[in-house]
């Protein structure tokens, strides 16, 4: 997951046929949780529903990904608002460690530096 993924916490828009995209009730029923957990999710600006051609909110696999996490926290005891503060800085610290995994492979590959 990465905070700059488009269908991620920052929302976004889909055409109709972008799915996989869940209803909101759907998308509860997967997380075990009720629509009105989504909302506090969007309250604490942790995922924006998508919106369909028709208006409808729709949720993505990656903004549901974040949510079970969100969840997880919360049903540990974990205010919403400092859960979704927990996963949007985990998922910060998951894309620096990607970064600094390709910038090391990409040193590795072009060999020593060399004086000049």
């Amino acid at each position: 997951m990465t905070a700059e993924n488009p269908t991620g916490p920052l929302g976004g828009h889909l055409d109709d046929d972008d799915y996989p995209a869940y209803t909101m009730g759907r998308a509860a029923e997967m997380l075990g949780a009720t629509p009105g957990f989504l909302r506090a999710l969007g309250e604490a600006r942790l995922i924006t529903p998508l919106r369909s051609e028709g208006g409808h909110r729709r949720y993505s696999r990656y903004q549901l990904r974040i949510a079970a996490r969100a969840r997880e926290l919360v049903d540990q005891g974990t205010p919403v608002e400092a859960a979704c503060r927990i996963v949007i800085l985990e998922d910060q610290l998951e894309e620096a460690q990607r970064l600094n995994a390709e910038y090391r492979r990409a040193a590795a590959s072009s060999g020593p530096p060399t004086a000049v």
